[in-house]
């Protein structure tokens, strides 16, 4: 009979993973962690604490983990290596994230994977079939990628060009064809001790994966295909998951619950750490016995049903944007307030150096602040102030974080007002920069008050009014004494700086102190 070892890749809510592994394992399943080595220290004691007693439950060696690269696969590797070790058993090894739960009992799992002797992978022809819809499909391949993409964009995109105007393409090994498909995958034990003999001796193709991008998305796909014969491979996932017309995973709430027990999968994903009851139900499920579901398997075709009702006028239920008014309770938006843009820019660079968490620019003040395509929401300066919150939603979702940095200029008050009232935790950084006449005057032409041939004295006259207004939009944001704002002043000491950027960030002090160690942060 069918044991299955679960590959859990993870990086929050330590107390919903410790439920997750000991539903799991209750009915003697096995489970591999990796808890992302990004998050604290402090949640990954309380999982190893609660759960060292379990002689079912294996710990993988922590890495930090990245969208987009190769970290994601050296970590499934780290899990799946321990799991091997680990639980001699296991015939089965199933990968899942922190958001999925199972939505059939383990009874019905064990004997769906008895019925048929294969794997279960989404694995298509990269270049034939349509699994990539839109954006890069060969780029990620015959380019090398060595920064994120989400993190350090910049240097990604740079690196990308020069490479594409120098012609420095590389070659996809001979003897493998690359396949694609979800990284939710469930493989038999002979399968995984395959991939694992042949990591060892192909280095090369290793070498090749590891700058490629998104290879979660590929790696085990190709292997898999280039190891099994294809009659041993069904191409398709075991895990249950929706997109939605902005390309964002459909999060599951309490309401669900019957239509993913109907639905031909064994897990699900997304279920939104907000359906408390919808968690304890499922939770409950794995070790039921003699559990029936019907499967009607209907959950694809009514959720687009509905969306397509909605864009033609006639929707069952308003638009998410219309129904959801919080950025979410369990997550937490830093505001860097300056009106010096470029010191702004300079800190959020260092932050994102530091601590990897993603950094925004001024979004709700400058056109060109760049974004990903979130399905034109984020197009335009007007979608973006009308959609505010919906934009912020799928921006932490994009980034897959419940941190994010943004900047904001001081004179957006009924920004800082409307994003100060969220559930989220919203802390504020408020920078005060000397502003000398040469600014000033930069300032007055930046924003239409004068020009190229405006007269000196007339500009004399000009700067006290200016600096006042600046001044008056400092005034307005302490008069508007916001929970959690703090100032870091150009005049204060280093250690001041440190001081505050460690209490905004809640970092240890050699993070923050490494932020400020900038010698031109406030340089013109």
């Amino acid at each position: 009979m069918a044991k299955v070892a679960f590959i859990l890749l993870c990086h929050k809510d330590p107390d919903a993973i410790i439920k997750q592994a000991q539903s799991l394992t209750a009915v003697g399943d096995y489970i591999s962690i990796h808890f992302d080595a990004r998050s604290g220290a402090g949640s990954f004691g309380r999982i190893r604490a609660a759960l060292k007693d379990n002689p079912n439950v294996a710990f993988a060696k922590r890495i930090k983990c990245g969208w987009g690269e190769w970290s994601l696969v050296r970590a499934t590797l780290n899990a799946v290596e321990a799991a091997v070790d680990a639980f001699p058993r296991a015939t089965h090894f199933y990968m899942l994230s922190g958001d999925c739960m199972a939505i059939k009992s383990a009874e019905y799992a064990h004997s769906f994977l008895d019925r048929r002797e294969c794997d279960y992978v989404e694995s298509f022809d990269y270049f034939e079939s349509d699994w990539i819809k839109t954006g890069w499909r060969e780029e990620r391949l015959v380019y090398r990628h060595w920064f994120n993409e989400r993190t350090q964009k910049r240097r990604f995109y740079a690196m990308f060009e020069a490479q594409r105007r120098l012609g420095l393409t590389r070659k996809i090994p001979e003897d493998i064809e690359v396949m694609v498909g979800s990284q939710w995958w469930c493989l038999r034990r002979r399968t995984i001790e395959a991939i694992l003999e042949f990591v060892k001796k192909r280095r090369d193709v290793v070498r090749f994966f590891a700058s490629t991008w998104i290879p979660d998305e590929t790696f085990f796909q190709t292997l898999v295909r280039h190891l099994v014969p294809g009659q041993e491979i069904e191409s398709r996932t075991l895990t249950f998951l929706l997109f939605t017309d902005y390309g964002m995973p459909v999060s599951f709430y309490n309401d669900h619950y019957d239509l993913l027990l109907s639905q031909d999968y064994l897990f699900a994903r997304k279920i939104s750490t907000d359906a408390s009851e919808l968690r304890r139900r499922l939770g409950v499920l794995y070790a039921a016995e003699k559990a029936q579901f019907r499967i009607s398997n209907e959950g694809r075709s009514l959720f687009n049903f509905l969306t397509e009702r909605g864009r033609t006028g006639r929707r069952f239920s308003p638009r998410f944007w219309e129904t959801e008014s919080s950025l979410g309770r369990e997550r937490e938006l830093l505001i860097v307030i300056c009106k010096k843009w470029h010191v702004a820019k300079r800190l959020t660079d260092r932050i994102q150096q530091m601590t990897n968490i993603p950094c925004i620019e001024y979004l709700f003040n400058e056109d060109s602040c760049p974004l990903p395509d979130l399905g034109g929401i984020q197009s335009t300066m007007g979608k973006r102030h009308r959609h505010r919150r919906a934009l912020m939603r799928m921006l932490y979702d994009y980034y897959e974080t419940d941190r994010l940095v943004i900047c904001l200029d001081p004179g957006s008050l009924d920004l800082l007002e409307d994003f100060a009232r969220d559930r989220a935790q919203t802390r504020m950084l408020e920078i005060e920069c000397h502003f000398s006449d040469e600014y000033l005057v930069g300032h007055a032409m930046r924003s239409g008050l004068a020009g190229d041939r405006t007269p000196a004295d007339t500009l004399a006259r000009l700067l006290p009014t200016v600096r006042n207004d600046l001044l008056h939009e400092s005034d307005r944001i302490r008069d508007a004494k916001f929970d959690n704002h703090s100032s870091l002043r150009e005049t204060d000491s280093r250690v001041a700086h440190t001081q505050a950027i460690e209490t905004f960030l809640t970092v240890p002090p050699s993070v923050a102190e490494e932020i400020v160690s900038h010698d031109h942060l406030f340089a013109d």
